[in-house]
């Protein structure tokens, strides 16, 4: 479970989050929409650690993430969070396998046991035949699964997903919307995902509106 608990966030005299409180229980999918500049990317990058409060908290699988320090935070989020954003960030120079092994190796697990992994996951979203493709070699659709597939890897139990489908035409965006809710179902994985688009929002368990820093 997650929660977070008036959560405010200011850049200079901007007040970005006005004292957000979110619940996420295990296994939910939510959705968070709102006009540009409302705090939905903000909050998504404190709850996935990327970003800290100036104020609230942030609690996930029981754990208060400000009382962990820089090391143990990378550790956490590594392990327990998966990221999918509007941009793939994949490495050009690594293959579609390489990419998604890298959050792996950070974490220190056996090569071996991080490689099947990949390649299982890889055959799962249906990139069996990708695996020795670098990125420029795929279509934006098959980019945006292989990093799916590495914001899988270390089997967190959290994936905060920003715009996801931001970059794709409407056939391979509604094929990822499709896979989100395949994931939830068949690896009860939580899932938050910031979009502006309406038809992913509305497929999810919960649709929350920002606005002005605040849910509404």
């Amino acid at each position: 479970m997650i929660k977070a608990i008036q959560i405010q966030k200011s850049y200079g005299p901007l007040q970005v989050l006005k004292g957000v409180d979110l619940q996420v229980e295990k296994g939910e999918l939510v959705s968070i929409v709102g006009a540009s500049g409302a705090g939905k990317s903000t909050l998504l990058h404190i709850i996935g650690t990327l970003d800290k409060p100036d104020a609230g908290e942030v609690i996930m699988n029981d754990i208060r993430l400000s009382g962990l320090n820089e090391k143990e935070l990378a550790h956490f989020r590594n392990k327990h969070i998966g990221f999918v954003f509007q941009f793939h960030h994949l490495l050009p120079e690594f293959t579609a396998l390489e990419n998604v092994c890298i959050p792996g190796f950070i974490a220190k697990t056996k090569e071996s046991v991080v490689n099947n992994r990949a390649k299982e996951l890889l055959d799962f979203l249906g990139l069996k035949d990708r695996l020795e493709h670098k990125p420029g070699q795929l279509s934006g659709g098959e980019q945006q699964r292989v990093a799916v597939a590495r914001a899988l890897i270390n089997s967190p139990g959290v994936i905060l997903a920003d715009e996801p489908s931001g970059n794709l035409d409407t056939h391979n965006a509604k094929e990822l919307h499709n896979l989100f809710f395949r994931l939830r179902t068949e690896m009860q994985q939580t899932f938050i995902i910031v979009t502006h688009n309406e038809d992913l929002a509305n497929m999810a368990d919960r649709k929350i509106v920002m606005q002005d820093g605040k849910m509404v």
